[in-house]
């Protein structure tokens, strides 16, 4: 029976000859849609493509892109993209969609997770003085609800170059601050003259690992009225956030890049695209966004 059946359809063989079905034309019209490949919506919609495109070079994971757009446009789905979408576009259906190039802008992770702690740290690692475990802190900053606890840590380079990395737990704020060498003077000094620059609303607490390097801790909570909270030995889940953070900061500086060349203001610039990056854990707010609401707050 052909197309021109008066009832619109036609047998089709299956399952190797053994039986048949009738298929109507819509039937078969719904076949042949599927069966077509399908145009890339970044290719059908350019001009969303040129947004994915320009956050991708902010190094904006895809995921994070997708978040934002679904907030930032969300009475219009023409702005609006999967996260898979974009994965699809750089690796697979490329042509036309986003270039080639823009996957170094990817973020890169670790071939084997491993911590720090394994290579990094010296044989006077654990050995602080009147350290207050982190056990002590205050409940408030173990669940997040009040701002102004922090997490540190020093993030390591070449040629024993490192520079200290700081996040604040509820907005995920982020923090670099120069250090000249890892002795404890050099960084308890660095520490304390950055602890100034925010009231004492936003600075409340700092949570750190047991590294040598803030074996002079008392002298900066004598200096910053800031209490200082130390994780347990081999513990890095115990500041989540400033690990996250750290891993994220590896995209900027590589294992094996001597940091001591980064000025300040090239730290702080490096800081501001971690802050201008939207998180899904913020429901795809900016730390930089949820951290002004705190400032405005306190003046």
């Amino acid at each position: 029976m052909g197309l021109g059946d008066s009832r619109g359809s036609r047998e089709i063989q299956r399952n190797g000859g053994q039986g048949c079905y009738r298929a109507t034309q819509a039937d078969l019209a719904t076949w042949d849609r599927a069966c077509r490949p399908k145009t890339c919506k970044l290719v059908e919609k350019r001009k969303l493509a040129n947004i994915v495109a320009g956050k991708l070079q902010l190094q904006w994971s895809p995921q994070q892109i997708a978040g934002w757009l679904k907030q930032a446009y969300a009475d219009d789905e023409n702005y609006q993209v999967s996260h898979e979408t974009i994965y699809r576009s750089l690796f697979i259906q490329a042509r036309g969609a986003l270039k080639k190039e823009l996957q170094q802008h990817l973020r890169r992770t670790r071939a084997m997770r491993r911590s720090r702690h394994h290579t990094q740290k010296t044989d006077n690692h654990g050995k602080i003085t009147n350290a207050v475990s982190i056990s002590e802190r205050p409940a408030s900053a173990d669940d997040r609800a009040v701002p102004g606890h922090w997490e540190g840590d020093l993030l390591f380079g070449s040629l024993n170059t490192q520079v200290a990395t700081l996040v604040e737990r509820q907005t995920r704020y982020v923090m670099l601050v120069k250090v000249a060498s890892k002795d404890t003077q050099t960084v308890i000094n660095a520490l304390i003259k950055n602890a100034r620059k925010l009231p004492q609303e936003l600075y409340k607490s700092l949570t750190w690992d047991r590294g040598h390097e803030m074996a002079g801790h008392k002298r900066f909570t004598l200096a910053t009225d800031i209490s200082v909270y130390f994780c347990d030995p081999q513990s890095p889940w115990q500041r989540g956030s400033n690990e996250n953070t750290n891993g994220l900061l590896r995209q900027y500086f590589p294992k094996g890049i001597d940091i001591s060349h980064y000025s300040q203001a090239q730290l702080n610039a490096i800081a501001r695209k971690l802050n201008e990056r939207p998180r899904k854990t913020l429901n795809y707010e900016t730390p930089a966004e949820r951290f002004s609401q705190l400032v405005a707050s306190t003046g």
